[in-house]
Protein backbone atom coordinates (compact mmCIF):
# COMPACT_ATOMS: atom_id res chain seq x y z
CA UNK A 1 0.00 0.00 0.00
CA UNK A 2 2.77 2.02 0.80
CA UNK A 3 5.85 3.18 -1.43
CA UNK A 4 7.73 4.78 1.73
CA UNK A 5 10.86 2.76 1.60
CA UNK A 6 12.16 3.41 5.42
CA UNK A 7 12.51 0.10 7.22
CA UNK A 8 10.85 1.44 10.84
CA UNK A 9 9.20 4.52 11.53
CA UNK A 10 10.29 6.24 14.55
CA UNK A 11 8.48 8.61 16.94
CA UNK A 12 9.50 11.70 17.36
CA UNK A 13 10.04 13.24 20.44
CA UNK A 14 7.76 16.48 21.33
CA UNK A 15 8.33 18.00 24.64
CA UNK A 16 5.40 19.31 26.22
CA UNK A 17 4.03 22.70 26.16
CA UNK A 18 5.21 25.15 28.61
CA UNK A 19 2.22 25.04 30.81
CA UNK A 20 2.30 21.13 30.56
CA UNK A 21 5.51 20.53 31.94
CA UNK A 22 6.36 16.92 33.24
CA UNK A 23 4.89 15.91 36.67
CA UNK A 24 7.18 12.52 37.05
CA UNK A 25 10.95 12.22 36.61
CA UNK A 26 12.46 10.54 33.96
CA UNK A 27 13.30 7.62 35.99
CA UNK A 28 9.61 7.52 36.76
CA UNK A 29 8.13 7.10 33.18
CA UNK A 30 10.52 4.51 32.63
CA UNK A 31 9.92 2.71 35.18
CA UNK A 32 6.43 2.15 34.57
CA UNK A 33 7.26 1.02 30.79
CA UNK A 34 9.14 -1.58 32.06
CA UNK A 35 6.23 -2.59 34.28
CA UNK A 36 3.66 -2.56 31.37
CA UNK A 37 6.22 -4.23 29.59
CA UNK A 38 7.06 -6.75 32.34
CA UNK A 39 3.01 -7.63 32.42
CA UNK A 40 2.92 -8.09 28.17
CA UNK A 41 6.12 -10.48 28.48
CA UNK A 42 4.79 -12.94 31.54
CA UNK A 43 1.12 -12.41 30.58
CA UNK A 44 0.46 -10.97 34.01
CA UNK A 45 -1.64 -7.86 34.54
CA UNK A 46 -0.20 -5.22 36.98
CA UNK A 47 -2.12 -2.71 39.45
CA UNK A 48 -3.32 0.51 37.74
CA UNK A 49 -0.38 2.97 36.92
CA UNK A 50 -2.12 6.03 37.10
CA UNK A 51 -0.70 6.94 40.96
CA UNK A 52 2.56 7.17 39.42
CA UNK A 53 1.37 10.42 37.36
CA UNK A 54 -0.90 12.93 38.36
CA UNK A 55 -4.39 12.44 37.41
CA UNK A 56 -4.44 15.16 34.30
CA UNK A 57 -0.62 14.61 33.36
CA UNK A 58 -1.11 12.74 29.49
CA UNK A 59 2.21 13.98 28.61
CA UNK A 60 3.96 11.96 30.80
CA UNK A 61 1.32 8.70 30.03
CA UNK A 62 1.82 9.43 26.29
CA UNK A 63 6.01 9.23 27.26
CA UNK A 64 5.47 5.67 28.90
CA UNK A 65 3.39 4.74 25.76
CA UNK A 66 6.27 5.87 23.34
CA UNK A 67 9.12 3.87 25.45
CA UNK A 68 7.35 0.65 24.50
CA UNK A 69 6.74 1.24 20.94
CA UNK A 70 9.94 2.30 20.59
CA UNK A 71 11.00 -1.26 21.89
CA UNK A 72 8.84 -2.84 19.83
CA UNK A 73 10.14 -1.40 16.98
CA UNK A 74 13.76 -1.82 17.74
CA UNK A 75 12.60 -5.66 17.91
CA UNK A 76 12.22 -5.54 14.52
CA UNK A 77 8.23 -4.52 14.24
CA UNK A 78 7.12 -1.44 12.42
CA UNK A 79 4.36 1.10 12.79
CA UNK A 80 1.70 0.43 10.24
CA UNK A 81 -1.46 2.91 11.40
CA UNK A 82 -2.85 4.03 14.26
CA UNK A 83 -5.80 3.13 16.89
CA UNK A 84 -8.44 5.81 18.58
CA UNK A 85 -9.89 5.17 21.30
CA UNK A 86 -12.24 7.25 23.61
CA UNK A 87 -14.35 8.25 20.86
CA UNK A 88 -17.89 6.99 22.96
CA UNK A 89 -19.21 9.96 24.62
CA UNK A 90 -20.78 7.67 27.25
CA UNK A 91 -16.92 5.98 27.81
CA UNK A 92 -15.44 9.74 28.25
CA UNK A 93 -18.06 10.43 30.59
CA UNK A 94 -17.25 6.99 32.75
CA UNK A 95 -13.57 8.20 32.76
CA UNK A 96 -13.74 11.82 33.22
CA UNK A 97 -12.44 13.14 30.09
CA UNK A 98 -13.41 15.07 27.02
CA UNK A 99 -10.93 14.26 24.32
CA UNK A 100 -10.40 10.35 22.80
CA UNK A 101 -6.97 8.76 23.09
CA UNK A 102 -4.55 7.20 20.24
CA UNK A 103 -2.03 4.21 20.33
CA UNK A 104 -0.04 3.00 17.38
CA UNK A 105 -0.87 -0.16 15.82
CA UNK A 106 2.01 -2.42 14.37
CA UNK A 107 2.67 -4.66 11.97
CA UNK A 108 2.71 -7.68 14.36
CA UNK A 109 -1.01 -7.27 15.75
CA UNK A 110 -2.66 -7.98 12.59
CA UNK A 111 -4.67 -11.00 11.92
CA UNK A 112 -6.03 -12.13 8.65
CA UNK A 113 -10.25 -12.11 8.25
CA UNK A 114 -11.03 -15.20 9.97
CA UNK A 115 -8.07 -15.81 11.49
CA UNK A 116 -7.64 -17.43 15.26
CA UNK A 117 -6.20 -15.83 18.07
CA UNK A 118 -4.34 -18.52 20.29
CA UNK A 119 -5.73 -18.74 23.32
CA UNK A 120 -2.62 -17.12 25.23
CA UNK A 121 -1.57 -14.67 22.56
CA UNK A 122 -3.93 -11.60 25.21
CA UNK A 123 -3.99 -10.97 28.57
CA UNK A 124 -7.99 -9.63 28.98
CA UNK A 125 -9.35 -9.85 25.40
CA UNK A 126 -12.22 -7.81 24.43
CA UNK A 127 -13.95 -7.04 20.96
CA UNK A 128 -15.55 -3.83 19.19
CA UNK A 129 -16.49 -3.24 15.67
CA UNK A 130 -14.41 -0.26 13.68
CA UNK A 131 -14.72 1.50 10.38
CA UNK A 132 -10.40 1.56 9.55
CA UNK A 133 -9.64 3.78 7.01
CA UNK A 134 -6.40 2.93 5.02
CA UNK A 135 -4.89 6.09 3.62
CA UNK A 136 -3.40 6.60 -0.04
CA UNK A 137 -1.95 9.52 0.65
CA UNK A 138 0.55 11.74 3.68
CA UNK A 139 -1.65 13.61 5.97
CA UNK A 140 0.26 15.91 7.72
CA UNK A 141 -1.74 19.24 6.70
CA UNK A 142 -2.20 21.61 9.62
CA UNK A 143 -5.56 22.06 11.05
CA UNK A 144 -7.03 19.21 8.87
CA UNK A 145 -10.28 18.64 7.68
CA UNK A 146 -13.05 16.09 6.37
CA UNK A 147 -12.22 17.40 3.43
CA UNK A 148 -8.43 16.58 3.90
CA UNK A 149 -9.40 13.23 4.95
CA UNK A 150 -11.15 12.36 2.56
CA UNK A 151 -8.99 13.34 0.09
CA UNK A 152 -6.04 11.52 1.58
CA UNK A 153 -8.20 8.15 2.42
CA UNK A 154 -7.85 5.17 -0.10
CA UNK A 155 -10.60 2.76 0.95
CA UNK A 156 -12.78 2.35 3.90
CA UNK A 157 -12.98 -1.66 5.64
CA UNK A 158 -14.90 -3.02 8.25
CA UNK A 159 -12.93 -3.92 11.35
CA UNK A 160 -12.34 -5.63 14.34
CA UNK A 161 -9.98 -4.29 16.61
CA UNK A 162 -9.31 -6.60 19.64
CA UNK A 163 -8.60 -4.67 22.61
CA UNK A 164 -6.03 -5.62 25.44
CA UNK A 165 -5.56 -4.19 29.20
CA UNK A 166 -1.83 -4.97 31.09
CA UNK A 167 -3.94 -3.66 33.91
CA UNK A 168 -5.57 -6.02 35.86
CA UNK A 169 -9.29 -5.99 35.87
CA UNK A 170 -9.73 -3.31 33.10
CA UNK A 171 -9.28 -0.79 36.44
CA UNK A 172 -8.36 2.32 34.13
CA UNK A 173 -8.78 5.71 34.01
CA UNK A 174 -7.36 7.85 30.70
CA UNK A 175 -3.71 7.95 31.99
CA UNK A 176 -3.83 4.15 32.58
CA UNK A 177 -5.09 3.84 28.84
CA UNK A 178 -2.70 5.94 27.14
CA UNK A 179 0.44 4.46 28.86
CA UNK A 180 -1.06 0.99 28.03
CA UNK A 181 -0.60 2.37 24.22
CA UNK A 182 -4.19 3.18 24.31
CA UNK A 183 -5.21 -0.40 25.22
CA UNK A 184 -4.11 -2.09 21.70
CA UNK A 185 -4.21 -5.41 21.29
CA UNK A 186 -5.18 -6.82 17.92
CA UNK A 187 -6.54 -5.84 15.18
CA UNK A 188 -8.61 -7.52 11.76
CA UNK A 189 -9.62 -6.08 8.76
CA UNK A 190 -12.23 -7.53 6.38
CA UNK A 191 -11.14 -7.96 2.71
CA UNK A 192 -13.47 -5.89 0.33
CA UNK A 193 -12.39 -2.23 0.51
CA UNK A 194 -15.14 0.67 -0.31
CA UNK A 195 -14.39 4.00 -1.83
CA UNK A 196 -15.60 6.60 0.76
CA UNK A 197 -17.42 7.95 -2.57
CA UNK A 198 -20.07 6.03 -2.61
CA UNK A 199 -21.04 5.66 1.57
CA UNK A 200 -21.97 7.89 4.19
CA UNK A 201 -19.57 6.66 7.16
CA UNK A 202 -21.90 8.49 10.12
CA UNK A 203 -25.06 6.83 8.62
CA UNK A 204 -23.84 3.30 8.76
CA UNK A 205 -24.99 0.52 10.68
CA UNK A 206 -23.02 -2.30 12.93
CA UNK A 207 -24.04 -5.20 14.70
CA UNK A 208 -21.56 -7.68 16.06
CA UNK A 209 -22.37 -11.34 16.61
CA UNK A 210 -20.58 -13.96 19.03
CA UNK A 211 -21.73 -16.99 17.67
CA UNK A 212 -25.56 -16.63 16.48
CA UNK A 213 -25.96 -14.35 19.62
CA UNK A 214 -25.86 -9.98 19.07
CA UNK A 215 -23.90 -8.63 21.52
CA UNK A 216 -23.24 -5.49 20.35
CA UNK A 217 -24.83 -3.10 18.15
CA UNK A 218 -24.52 0.74 16.66
CA UNK A 219 -23.69 3.07 13.95
CA UNK A 220 -21.19 5.30 12.67
CA UNK A 221 -23.12 8.82 14.24
CA UNK A 222 -22.03 6.41 17.74
CA UNK A 223 -18.00 7.28 17.15
CA UNK A 224 -17.58 10.89 17.69
CA UNK A 225 -20.60 11.66 15.74
CA UNK A 226 -19.06 10.07 12.32
CA UNK A 227 -15.52 8.04 11.78
CA UNK A 228 -14.51 10.78 9.58
CA UNK A 229 -14.34 13.28 12.41
CA UNK A 230 -12.25 11.17 14.38
CA UNK A 231 -10.06 10.52 11.98
CA UNK A 232 -9.78 14.84 11.36
CA UNK A 233 -8.89 14.53 15.17
CA UNK A 234 -6.19 12.55 14.96
CA UNK A 235 -4.54 13.78 12.28
CA UNK A 236 -4.43 16.90 13.96
CA UNK A 237 -2.85 15.63 16.89
CA UNK A 238 -0.34 13.78 15.19
CA UNK A 239 0.42 16.55 12.95
CA UNK A 240 0.63 18.82 15.99
CA UNK A 241 3.49 16.26 17.22
CA UNK A 242 5.15 15.95 14.14
CA UNK A 243 4.51 12.25 13.18
CA UNK A 244 1.97 12.72 10.83
CA UNK A 245 -0.29 10.28 9.47
CA UNK A 246 1.74 8.48 6.01
CA UNK A 247 0.20 6.98 2.69
CA UNK A 248 -0.14 2.99 3.78
CA UNK A 249 -1.61 4.32 7.36
CA UNK A 250 -4.31 2.24 8.66
CA UNK A 251 -6.61 4.09 10.93
CA UNK A 252 -9.24 2.38 13.47
CA UNK A 253 -11.85 4.95 13.85
CA UNK A 254 -13.15 3.61 16.93
CA UNK A 255 -15.54 1.47 18.47
CA UNK A 256 -19.47 1.49 16.91
CA UNK A 257 -20.89 0.14 19.76
CA UNK A 258 -19.86 -0.95 23.11
CA UNK A 259 -17.14 -3.77 23.71
CA UNK A 260 -17.74 -7.41 24.39
CA UNK A 261 -15.42 -9.65 26.50
CA UNK A 262 -14.01 -12.49 24.66
CA UNK A 263 -13.13 -15.92 25.96
CA UNK A 264 -11.13 -18.82 24.37
CA UNK A 265 -13.65 -20.82 21.71
CA UNK A 266 -15.57 -17.45 20.86
CA UNK A 267 -16.25 -16.43 17.56
CA UNK A 268 -16.96 -13.30 16.33
CA UNK A 269 -18.72 -11.24 12.96
CA UNK A 270 -19.18 -7.73 12.57
CA UNK A 271 -21.38 -6.69 9.98
CA UNK A 272 -21.44 -2.89 9.10
CA UNK A 273 -23.80 -1.98 6.13
CA UNK A 274 -22.36 -0.69 3.15
CA UNK A 275 -18.81 -2.15 4.35
CA UNK A 276 -19.69 -6.12 4.82
CA UNK A 277 -17.97 -7.76 7.34
CA UNK A 278 -15.48 -9.24 9.46
CA UNK A 279 -14.68 -12.44 11.47
CA UNK A 280 -12.52 -13.56 14.05
CA UNK A 281 -12.19 -17.00 16.48
CA UNK A 282 -10.48 -17.12 19.63
CA UNK A 283 -8.51 -20.54 20.16
CA UNK A 284 -9.83 -23.03 22.76
CA UNK A 285 -7.28 -23.42 25.74
CA UNK A 286 -4.84 -25.61 24.78
CA UNK A 287 -5.32 -25.22 21.01
CA UNK A 288 -2.55 -24.54 18.54
CA UNK A 289 -3.14 -21.04 16.47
Amino acid sequence: MSSRTEPVRRLHHVPPAPDRTALVSADAVRATAQLLADAERTGKPVPPVRDRFAADDLAAAYAVQRINVERRLSEGRRIVGRKIGLTSPAVQAQLGVDQPDFGALLSDMAVPDGGTVAADRLLQPKVEAEVALVLGADLDVPEPNVADVLRAADFALPALEIVDSRIADWDITITDTVADNASAGLFVLGGAPVALTSIDLCAVRMTLLRGEEKVSQGSGADCLDGPLNAAVWLAAVLAERGDPLRAGDIILTGALGPMVPAIPGDRFEARISGLGSVRVQFASEGAAQ
